[in-house]
């Protein structure tokens, strides 16, 4: 059959080298080989995303940006907390239309990083709001944090929860399911902080603060029908008069996590987990 080595090379593209291993197992043999030298988690999803601008914005300046605007979109969403190996992020600029030059380029390179946070931002946000079988957007904000990628940690913590996912589904303001995954989180990412002082609420009401649950029967009623009116119906039921289902609004299920122990902060937006959800990946054949 060959050797396997031209297919190690040509997949290449920062490696130093081709990556190969070979084990010889009850009479045959497995090969396998891969790449990669960085961006060894991807943390998109799975989606393509391709940004077109008539600016002459430089190559160099919008490769240096392009990074940066990914950290706090594109990196910040999770429907199903699967990270994909086909993840694209392309921006294409034209130069058709020039950019200021001499002392108010740096400004002008700031607005442009600004505009494009903002188009990245609600187009993440639009991939997670069309995820398969979500009913629920979870809007996750964690302040307080050392670093902001302790705060981005625990922020997915919370939204890849399946525990908390299926409790939004079901329309359930379990609390404790969102301090589970904070203290799992913390407890690797922050182990030394000291987390006495931390505060979770939920669509503006606080549930848990110095070190005890804040609840009632009227509180668990109204985060009910907080929880409900985020509640999106089925794809399929609301196609409207251009063919598509356009979700009725951009309501969700908003959470913030004060963690007291940084001045760093992250949002990270996730989804609930549906009985649609299993049924389309139970029923997938590649």
């Amino acid at each position: 059959l060959g050797s396997i080595m031209p297919a190690a090379t040509g997949i290449m593209t920062t490696d130093a080298y081709p990556k190969l291993r070979a084990e010889e197992v009850l009479g045959g043999r497995i090969v396998a080989f891969a790449k990669g030298a960085g961006m060894i988690e991807p943390n998109m999803a799975t989606m393509l995303a391709y940004v077109l601008t008539d600016l002459a914005v430089p190559r160099a300046a919008l490769r240096e940006m392009l990074p940066r605007v990914a950290a706090v979109s594109f990196n910040c969403i999770s429907v199903d907390g699967d990270q994909s190996t086909s993840d694209t992020l392309i921006a294409l600029a034209s130069g058709k239309v020039p950019m200021p030059t001499g002392a108010a380029a740096e400004a002008a390179l700031a607005e442009v990083e600004a505009a494009l946070t903002r188009v990245c931002t609600a187009l993440a946000t639009d991939i997670v709001r069309n995820g398969e079988g979500v009913r629920h957007i979870i809007d996750v904000t964690v302040t307080g944090a050392p670093t902001a990628a302790a705060a981005r940690a625990i922020g997915k913590a919370v939204v890849n929860s399946n525990l908390f996912k299926c409790a939004v589904a079901g329309n359930d303001p379990n609390v404790g399911r969102i301090l589970a995954a904070v203290g799992s989180c913390a407890g690797v990412v922050i182990p030394d902080a000291k987390l006495d002082n931390a505060k979770v609420s939920m669509g503006g009401r606080v549930l848990f603060a110095d070190g005890r649950f804040q609840l009632d029967g009227d509180t668990e009623d109204a985060l009910y029908a907080y929880f409900k009116q985020a509640e999106m119906p089925k794809h399929a039921d609301t196609v409207g008069e251009e063919g598509f289902p356009f979700p009725p609004h951009e309501r969700a299920v908003e959470i913030l996590v004060e963690l007291g122990v940084g001045s760093e902060s992250a949002r990270v937006l996730g989804a609930d987990l549906t009985g649609e959800y299993v049924e389309i990946n139970a029923d997938y054949r590649s």
